[in-house]
């Protein structure tokens, strides 16, 4: 009988999709710019078009977007708790579960903002947050872990690509929609479409519980004898990232209205410094996956609050399309590496915590993000004028960048990373 497979074929199955390095990082890409560039970014390049249509005012915006990163920190509170209070329950809702139910529920909520119902948008801004976080958190974990088990870890700083070109999705088709005199509901919809899509291109990759190689070593690893390891490092690595969302939230939250507001009536700069944004985000973190693993992840942290820092500064002295468009770009360019080297170095800091610590930082961050819009809200309120109201959001955003390098700078001092004896 004739083989049923020709010369030179081998009838060997594939390996599944979940077992290709390129195809988990780009699934994580995927996810992230769908949670986290549409289902809580999108907000960003809608609120002008939603103050257009005078369907919210600002200090309402501003509501609205303190809904979302509460429901971030509540979700983010959730995935630390779980492993700690339902073991159990943690085997069966694994990552790669939490993240698919946390990807249907981004796309329902963002579909859900379309409709003229605005007395629930709170509660759906609110949700958008808890599944933004399901989704942030479990694909990390879940695409990180996946891909040091294939033995490319390298490859995780691509997964963080995915909030920066969901971003500038997002903020040229808001472009679009407003030179097509669109109303904000229409770029909802649009958006739900768009992240449903994401979904489907995800779903048969992201499956099955992953499985780091090497637990015994990381317990091992977590032993209290080694400096920087214990709790004073890890509240000072909580308190830093913790920073890191205050700092940025005030110019990523209200960058396209501040714009609006310091150029000319009708100039089309405004609508394209969020997509800068969004290119730095994803340059930044296909630029992470080249940084050598023995650098000592924080300093490279003190340098991307620096620059995000710098990057606040250059829009308060130069509020010009130039310097609008350097500052989106300087403040996009770290954003996702920043996530990505504390993560590095939490597991470095406690690696027997799994899923825990990562959630406690991501949650820190969460508190950072929801003071920002009150804050600002806060101010426009004191002030006498909107701009100026901007101008204090923004020095008290670029001074928190620069006390969280602070911290990162005392810690890598007080405790050094152990060099290898040479022989």
């Amino acid at each position: 009988m004739e083989p049923l497979t020709s010369p030179g074929t081998s009838s060997a199955q594939p390996p599944a999709l979940s077992d290709q390095p390129l195809a988990v990082a780009l699934a994580g890409m995927a996810a992230l710019a769908a949670a986290m560039g549409i289902g809580r970014f999108a907000f960003t390049p809608l609120l002008p078009m939603m103050l257009h249509d005078g369907v919210v005012t600002l200090a309402g915006g501003s509501w609205l977007a303190t809904a979302n990163y509460l429901g971030y920190l509540i979700g983010a509170l959730a995935c630390m708790a779980l492993p700690w209070v339902a073991p159990r329950a943690r085997q069966v809702w694994h990552a790669a579960r939490l993240a698919r139910w946390g990807l249907v529920a981004t796309v329902l909520l963002t579909l859900g903002m379309a409709l003229p119902l605005p007395a629930t948008w709170p509660a759906l801004r609110f949700a958008a947050g808890v599944a933004s976080a399901l989704v942030f958190l479990n694909v990390s974990v879940w695409c990180m872990v996946r891909l040091v088990a294939l033995g490319k870890p390298a490859l995780g700083g691509l997964i963080f690509c995915g909030p920066g070109l969901g971003i500038v999705l997002t903020g040229l088709s808001a472009s679009a929609m407003v030179a097509l005199q669109w109303p904000a509901a229409a770029g909802w919809a649009v958006f739900g479409v768009l992240s449903l899509g994401l979904c489907a291109a995800i779903w048969p990759v992201l499956h099955g519980v992953a499985l780091a190689p090497s637990a015994a070593g990381a317990a091992h690893a977590s032993g209290g004898a080694l400096p920087g390891h214990g709790p004073w490092a890890r509240t000072g690595l909580t308190l830093a990232y913790g920073l890191a969302g205050l700092g940025y939230i005030v110019t990523a939250t209200f960058l396209p209205v501040i714009a609006r507001a310091a150029l000319p009536a009708g100039s089309p700069w405004p609508d394209l410094f969020w997509p800068l944004f969004g290119a730095g985000v994803a340059l930044g973190a296909a630029l992470s996956t080249r940084t050598p693993a023995a650098w000592d992840r924080r300093w490279l942290l003190m340098a991307a609050y620096a620059v995000q820092a710098a990057a606040i500064a250059l829009s308060l002295v130069w509020p010009g399309p130039a310097g609008f468009a350097l500052g989106s770009l300087l403040l996009g360019l770290p954003f996702t590496a920043i996530t990505f080297f504390a993560l590095q170095e939490a597991r470095r800091v406690w690696p027997s915590a799994g899923d825990s610590f990562p959630g406690l930082l991501t949650a820190a961050y969460g508190i950072g993000q929801i003071a920002g819009p009150p804050m600002v809200a806060w101010m426009l309120h004191r002030t006498a004028t909107q701009g100026e109201g901007f101008v204090y959001g923004l020095a008290v955003a670029a001074a928190a960048l620069v006390l969280g390098a602070a911290l990162y700078a005392g810690m890598a001092w007080r405790w050094p990373l152990q060099t290898q004896p040479r022989s």
